[in-house]
């Protein structure tokens, strides 16, 4: 969702259990039409209204707003405030929309499917490996088959575009395998990280991921010759592996909190490499990994905290419930420091710009919520981060 990167617009009863009672089928309507206006107060107005509208009555208006609108952003759009809902009807909805000529929602597709796996849909996303040529829908494509990959000739298609195109596809696809967890593909990374190339930060990571233990005798190879910079993602890799992850982690946070106050083009690099070191083994679940992320960000320099922010932002993408976990401040009455680091994730999403992993984020907090007592700090804290990133 592209937002402005001012103050937060507030609006009063934010959470309504079963929708706004003065908000019409026209009213709907309208508020679907503004999901496309030029300005951003606009359209975050839209969404909110159509997410706080009772099911039965707004599923039906954006359902059609998917299948026939004219504006394609609008289509989109409405894709992932559709998906907000969890219908029952989901999962048919997005199989039809695989095949949709728009390719925002082709995208919203794949990445429903990628966590919603799915046998049914296994034999389209192949077809679309041959016919996808959007650069910005193919990697989610990529994702989605990762998901379903139990098929043979999945996994053998999945290997080969490790070799194919430009190196940041690649590189996708080598994140998706790792993601996974494609102990398939082990072979094919381990000679991706003898090479000193661009991608080999990423296999190394990926074999991490993967937990194939078949990777430590290479590893210990690159650590013998590799240069600083890739010394975070190595010491990851052993972490993932189970090698010592004790002292990885620690020297991982601690490289991380000593070059974002550097501030010179070298630590530079070394900050990059220790926030994604750390996003990696977040999202594997290892909590000291968030933990180390947030408290760094919140005190780096404009410089550092960009790449600190995009870390934490996509550890939330991938695995929520470890991001969620750290923003409450170790049962603190006093919200202050969880609104601390909303704020650290708000600058994530305002750069990431993922609407629809986004929303995902939005359904749990809108879950914990209703679920929480009223009064709790875990009320309180699924509320502030409603209101900080917008939802």
């Amino acid at each position: 969702m592209m937002r402005r990167t001012g103050h937060v617009l507030v609006v009063m009863a934010f959470l309504v259990p079963s929708g706004l009672a003065q908000t019409t089928t026209e009213n709907l309507r309208d508020a679907i039409e503004r999901l496309g206006d030029f300005d951003y107060d606009v359209r975050l107005e839209a969404s909110r209204v159509i997410r706080r509208a009772d099911a039965d009555t707004v599923v039906p208006l954006l359902l059609g707003a998917v299948r026939e609108h004219e504006d394609s952003y609008v289509q989109f759009r409405a894709a992932v405030l559709f998906y907000g809902f969890e219908v029952a009807t989901a999962r048919a909805v997005f199989e039809e929309a695989l095949t949709s000529p728009n390719d925002r929602v082709r995208a919203a597709a794949y990445e429903y499917f990628e966590q919603e796996p799915s046998t049914d849909v296994v034999s389209n996303l192949l077809d679309a490996m041959e016919t996808e040529t959007s650069e910005f829908v193919r990697p989610y494509l990529v994702r989605a088959l990762a998901a379903n990959d139990e098929d043979a000739v999945v996994q053998q298609q999945l290997v080969q575009e490790i070799h194919r195109g430009e190196g940041y596809f690649r590189g996708g696809v080598i994140e998706a395998l790792g993601d996974h967890r494609a102990g398939y593909a082990v072979e094919a990374l381990v000679g991706i990280i003898s090479d000193e190339g661009p991608l080999r930060d990423d296999a190394l990571l990926a074999l991490g991921k993967i937990g194939d233990r078949r990777a430590i005798a290479p590893l210990s190879e690159v650590q013998r010759t590799a240069d600083g910079a890739l010394q975070p993602i190595v010491s990851a890799t052993a972490c993932l592996l189970e090698v010592n992850c004790e002292g990885q982690l620690e020297y991982i946070a601690g490289t991380l909190a000593y070059s974002a106050q550097a501030g010179d083009a070298e630590s530079q690099e070394l900050v990059r490499s220790a926030a994604t070191a750390l996003a990696a083994l977040a999202i594997d679940g290892r909590r000291p990994a968030v933990e180390a992320l947030i408290d760094v960000g919140l005190t780096a320099p404009e410089e550092a905290r960009a790449p600190i922010a995009i870390a934490l932002g996509t550890v939330a993408l991938r695995n929520a419930p470890i991001v969620r976990a750290a923003l409450v401040d170790d049962g603190e009455q006093d919200i202050s420091a969880s609104e601390a680091r909303l704020l650290l994730l708000r600058d994530a999403f305002d750069i990431l710009d993922e609407d629809f992993a986004e929303e995902r984020f939005y359904m749990l907090m809108r879950r914990d919520y209703w679920a929480a007592a009223e009064g709790s700090v875990a009320r309180a804290v699924a509320e502030a981060t409603i209101r900080m990133l917008e939802f």
